[in-house]
């Protein structure tokens, strides 16, 4: 993969057979799936969306308006996808990585989306990014996104905050529009069991967008179940892109 400030290839693989494109949440950076790359199969290289205002492109303004990234992403893969390949977002991530594979060709062998919402049904989550710093911050707090030494650290809330805001107004004014074309990929939902931002039935509601076959799968934990139960998901994903393959 060449030089790529929108995509960060943690170990660089040019004899593997596919690729997994991890779009990060609200305030993610590549590095918060570093331990990601090293737990998949050799054949299957690893690249992370690497959104600005963040890691190494700290100093670029956050873009706060989802379709901006949509844009700068899709055109930033699309050169990249000579081989199957495989979208995983969470959060965030998830509503990329849908937006991102309608406008793509081809598609994803499977479109992973993770603790979000289907994006027909209204977000029942009252909107956070316009609070004050103190009660951003607690709204954070209750997602369990944010680690305690971290949200303890007032310089490095400082720094993170302008790209976090940007995030959160980017998904919360985000609307979907529907252009009567759904995926044709696989889509598998995944959730946490003691998410209270995210219940099943929207989670389940992933169906809607898909000709292809949809699965959800609830796994042990919060919001953030992808970092308590890491192991686990990455097991599912292998499963499902093994599964794939042997179909194929």
């Amino acid at each position: 993969m060449k030089n790529n400030r929108w995509l960060v290839c943690p170990q660089p693989n040019s004899s593997a057979t596919a690729r997994l494109f991890l779009f990060p949440y609200a305030g993610g950076a590549p590095s918060s799936f570093n331990k990601w790359a090293a737990e998949f199969p050799k054949d299957i290289e690893v690249s992370i969306a690497h959104y600005p205002g963040r890691g190494s492109r700290f100093n670029e303004p956050p873009i706060k308006e989802l379709l901006v990234l949509v844009e700068e992403i899709t055109n930033a893969i699309q050169p990249e996808l000579g081989k199957p390949f495989f979208f995983f977002g969470h959060s965030l991530g998830a509503v990329l990585a849908f937006e991102v594979a309608r406008r793509i060709r081809p598609q994803p062998q499977i479109l992973f989306v993770s603790a979000c919402g289907a994006p027909h049904v209204p977000n029942p989550n009252r909107p956070i990014y316009a609070l004050s710093d103190s009660e951003f911050i607690k709204s954070l707090q209750e997602l369990n996104g944010l680690p305690a030494e971290v949200v303890s650290n007032a310089e490095l809330m400082e720094l993170l905050i302008p790209a976090l805001r940007a995030d959160f107004e980017a998904v919360e004014n985000y609307q979907y529009t529907s252009n009567d074309r759904r995926l044709e990929c696989p889509i598998v939902a995944f959730g946490g069991s003691d998410d209270s931002h995210v219940d099943r039935a929207r989670l389940d509601n992933w169906d809607h967008h898909t000709n292809g076959s949809f699965k959800s799968k609830i796994f042990q934990g919060d919001h953030f179940f992808i970092n308590t139960t890491r192991q686990s998901v990455i097991n599912s994903m292998i499963a499902e892109i093994g599964f794939h393959h042997a179909k194929k």
